[in-house]
Parts: structure tokens; C-alpha cells; sequence
């Protein structure tokens, strides 16, 4: 079949822009569904075509106007780049930082909770078992023991540092509230708050 012929069968000339060539192709195959036979031809011919325009147009012998766009014409696009990676952490950061999943967070968070309710009633227990359990969990996930333990360390250091200075800022009111002294008031809170500083250790460190 001559590429005339194809046109003739989209009802056509060679003129036709790819949007009626597109255009041609889509109502006749619909006019035509039941007719298999028919149904071909046209998809033959207007795939014949395409084929021939692209062959032209690869060999320099037509010249293709602004206002048709060739179904072989696939846009580039700009690279995606999110705002994530224009902002680069140090390698000792990436190191140290993790990115935990659902249970890698809620797991300990549970236990801590836990440890934290413990602490109201001996906050020593409570904090030997939170160093107990810090450890476990981040050496488990690079089983490097020493590292996790000086995580371990770090996260209890400044967890009681910070919980002694809010229990010595809070601990007269809540002693006098809860009919305990102002140093066990202290110690609770001190430990209540290394708990969740060693929960964010083994939650988002390794």
C-alpha cells in the first residue's frame, strides 16, 4: 500500500498535522469497533505513517513546524531535584544519624514509657534498666557494642543534666503538691527525662 493510499484510508492528505492524523485515527476505529478486519487497516495505516513521517524527518527531507508535535517527541525533563538534597549533612552526621521505621520508633517508646512510670517509684531501677535497654537497641542495629554504649552514656549524661535543672526549677511546687521531698521530686524527674532523651538515642541514633 502506498503511503497515499494511507492517508486515503484515515480520509486525509499529506498535509494533515499529527493531531488530525490522531484525530482521523481515533473516530474511525471507533466507527468501525465491530469490524475487525477494518479496524486493522486503519491502525496499520496510521502507524505506517507515523513511521514514514519520523523516517523523513530523520533524514532531513521535511521540516517539521512548531505546531506538530510527533508522537516519538518525548519532552525533556528538567532533572527533579528535591529541596532534601540541596542540603547536604557531614559524613560524621550521616554516620550517626538514622532513619528508624514505624516499630523502630514505637517499640522503644513503649518501653520507655514504661521505665518512665517505673522511675516514679524507684528512679535508680528505672534508669539502670533504661541504659540496659538503649544499649540493646543500638547495638542491635550495627552491632557495634562500643559505639552504642558511648551513645548510651552520652544520652544518660544529658538527660540527667537536664532533668535535674526542670526538677530543681519544679521540684519545690511539686513537693509541696505531692507531700515528697524536693530531692526525690528531682530524682523522678531527672529520671522520667533521661528516658526520653534515651528513647530519642535509640530511636533516631546508631
Amino acid at each position: 500500500m502506498s503511503d497515499q493510499n494511507y492517508y486515503d484510508t484515515l480520509g486525509l492528505d499529506e498535509n494533515a498535522s499529527f493531531e488530525e492524523i490522531q484525530e482521523a485515527k481515533e473516530r474511525l476505529v471507533t466507527e468501525c469497533e465491530d469490524d475487525r478486519k477494518q479496524k486493522e487497516a486503519i491502525e496499520s495505516a496510521y502507524d505506517a505513517i507515523l513511521m514514514e513521517r519520523l523516517r523523513l524527518r530523520q533524514e532531513g527531507k521535511i521540516k517539521v513546524p512548531d505546531r506538530i508535535r510527533f508522537a516519538e517527541e518525548v519532552p525533556e525533563k528538567p532533572p527533579a531535584q528535591s529541596m532534601a538534597s540541596d542540603i547536604s549533612r557531614p559524613a560524621w552526621m550521616e554516620s550517626f544519624l538514622d532513619t528508624p521505621d514505624r516499630n523502630d520508633v514505637l517499640v522503644p517508646a513503649g518501653i520507655f514509657g514504661s521505665l518512665a512510670i517505673v522511675s516514679l517509684a524507684g528512679p535508680s531501677l528505672a534508669l539502670a534498666l533504661g541504659v540496659g535497654v538503649a544499649i540493646y537497641f543500638l547495638n542491635r542495629k550495627e552491632y557495634r557494642f562500643w559505639r552504642a554504649l558511648l551513645l548510651t552514656i552520652v544520652g544518660l549524661v544529658v538527660g540527667l543534666a537536664l532533668g535535674i535543672l526542670i526538677g530543681e526549677a519544679f521540684g519545690p511546687q511539686a513537693a509541696a503538691m505531692s507531700g515528697a521531698s524536693a530531692d526525690l521530686v528531682t530524682q523522678r524527674v531527672a529520671a522520667m527525662v533521661t528516658m526520653v532523651i534515651l528513647w530519642l538515642v535509640t530511636s533516631f541514633l546508631r
